[in-house]
């Protein structure tokens, strides 16, 4: 039978690799829902090319644009994120790509949950910001979510088999981004066009200055503690500069599983989209005779204080995973605006860490208002 995809975020990167491998593979998927929020220009080919059932566009003043574009079709046209919830409960697809962008892809995906909809999550901020009401709502829906980051898609892997095997710790490698091995005193003359640079991987805006801020291993640690049920302690970070090994597992008896690949953001999304199966494909093979060494060595947590802060609110929980990842939202869009500087980002997220007040066990209200109370001060600390 054919799968029958809805992307939820597919003009983003993991949206447009996503389509590239359904592409590949149209016996095996059919796009059913696209979504955007902004790029409306883009929505529109790419629902023309592939006729999903529904596009939603989620600014709402470009729908007549998309209306109009899609009018000699028999797409269904909403507008509105209102609208990614109401879409996302519907029944005509069967599994989930989250790639929406940030804490704007949690209630698409907690809707597609309470739907009994498959989960393919590219969206590490959904259980950042409420993993223990996600991933309970997945064990109470039989709701399967498997991780899109090549990260977590390298733990799954490893884990498949090992049911009954107790994890010791697991590793998430990191390439250390465009600036590993600088110190501050470069760092605060970085501007925005150095961030985006990755030395490895393609990725969108958000991503990559989170990559080079090393947020981003912050927050996948977080994602990592509710996606496999691990404590803190279990999960450590390498900084591993040639991206060849995505992760590693090490058992109670001390061996060790690793996930070995080219960086190619297909591979994962091919992954979560077919399995169980494997899908055969015409991608670039990793080539053993490139590599001499493979390094690892730890982060340098004096300089990339980001992973601090992270780990922090990894190990407080609560509401503080999800106030840091507003606060980092909020700086992130500033820096991209040239409005912060590189080195400024922590310090605002810092200080929104320490003034909103702690919630030991928030409901999804409270995590709701806690994101809004944090996005505010941190626009305020910036005068957005």
């Amino acid at each position: 039978m054919v799968k029958r995809i809805g992307i939820f975020g597919s003009t983003g990167s993991i949206g447009k690799q996503a389509l590239e491998v359904i592409k590949d593979n149209p016996d095996k998927f059919s796009v059913e829902i696209l979504t955007a929020y902004n790029n409306h220009e883009l929505l529109v080919e790419q629902a023309l090319e592939f006729d999903p059932n529904i596009v939603v566009i989620g600014d709402e003043t470009h729908y007549t644009k998309v209306k109009d574009a899609l009018s000699n079709t028999s797409i269904k046209v909403f507008a509105g994120e209102d609208a990614l919830e109401e879409v996302a409960a519907m029944d005509c697809y069967d599994m989930m790509l989250a790639a929406i962008v940030g804490f704007a892809g949690l209630k698409p995906t907690l809707k597609a949950i309470e739907n009994k909809k498959a989960i393919a999550l590219a969206n590490k901020e959904t259980l950042v910001v409420a993993g223990d009401i996600v991933m309970n709502m997945a064990v109470e829906n039989q709701v399967p979510i498997i991780p899109v980051d090549s990260e977590h898609s390298a733990i799954f892997q490893c884990l498949v088999g090992e049911t009954r095997n107790k994890i010791e710790k697991i590793y998430l490698t990191a390439s250390g981004g465009p600036f590993v091995g600088r110190k501050p005193n470069f760092l605060v003359n970085v501007k925005r066009e150095h961030a985006l640079q990755h030395p490895n991987w393609q990725m969108g805006a958000k991503i990559s200055v989170d990559s080079a801020t090393l947020m981003n291993k912050g927050l996948e640690m977080i994602e990592a503690k509710w996606l496999f049920n691990l404590h803190p302690d279990q999960i450590e970070v390498l900084i591993h500069q040639q991206s060849a090994i995505h992760s590693i597992v090490q058992f109670e008896d001390g061996s060790m599983k690793a996930q070995l690949g080219v960086p190619d953001m297909r591979l994962p999304i091919q992954y979560a989209l077919g399995f169980p199966a494997r899908i055969p494909n015409n991608y670039p093979r990793f080539d053993f005779k490139k590599f001499s060494t493979f390094t690892f060595e730890e982060p340098d947590y004096r300089t990339f204080r980001n992973l601090v802060l992270a780990i922090d609110a990894l190990h407080k929980g609560g509401n503080l995973p999800c106030i840091m990842n507003a606060a980092n939202e909020i700086a992130v869009y500033a820096f991209l605006k040239n409005r912060i500087g590189f080195l400024e980002m922590t310090d605002v997220i810092e200080n929104v860490m320490c003034k909103i007040p702690f919630i030991e066990s928030p409901t999804l209200e409270e995590y709701l208002d806690s994101d809004a109370e944090a996005r505010t001060l941190a626009a305020d600390i910036i005068r957005l």
